[in-house]
């Protein structure tokens, strides 16, 4: 089975090659074998139908402009197509809480200024979240900071640490674990 994967990475790796040179029988075919799944990320993440319709038809126009990106060394060619799915998905997600309210539709708008009370519990919470911090590994406590301060995606941060992707996973699964465990006592 294992052998049948990687003949099928090797063709999604050669029909990408094939997209840098503006082949579209190519691209036709790389869209027949990796729609499927990609079109699988963006609806599990978007949570609607239309939207993950749309959404696979940006990705595969960010696939047509940059193939040539696409590197063999870096990894497997499908997770290049789902890093760059789940990375179009987190955007539309983005888009979707920073649409703005019309202001007569607003009703009152609330004082942006944090109160005492909650400055205190925030800074409060704030110590609590950075003592919890400092218990992990320094390499884990970083990665937990640039997935969910900084945004980065597992495949960016396997990259930057140096570690295969299924690890910086585990990394992050594990130090939320700890992170959670620290915050309860």
């Amino acid at each position: 089975m294992a052998g049948n994967d990687d003949r099928d990475e090797a063709e999604v790796a050669r029909l990408i090659a094939q997209v840098t040179l503006a082949d579209r029988k190519a691209f036709a075919t790389l869209y027949q074998r990796t729609s499927r799944k990609l079109f699988g990320v963006c609806l599990r993440m978007l949570q609607d139908r239309a939207d993950a319709e749309e959404a696979l038809q940006e990705i595969y126009i960010k696939v047509w402009n940059s193939a040539g990106a696409y590197r063999a060394d870096m990894g497997r060619p499908m997770t290049w197509l789902i890093a760059i799915a789940r990375n179009h998905a987190l955007d539309m997600l983005r888009r979707r809480r920073q649409v703005a309210v019309e202001l007569d539709e607003a009703g009152e708008i609330a004082d942006p200024q944090v109160g005492p009370e909650e400055t205190a519990v925030l800074s409060s919470e704030g110590r609590r979240i950075e003592d919890c911090m400092r218990e992990l590994e320094e390499d884990r406590a970083a990665a937990v900071r640039s997935a969910y301060v900084d945004g980065m995606s597992y495949l960016e941060l396997a990259g930057l640490h140096g570690v295969p992707l299924n690890t910086m996973r585990t990394w992050l699964r594990r130090s939320l674990i700890k992170l959670r465990e620290c915050m309860d006592r």
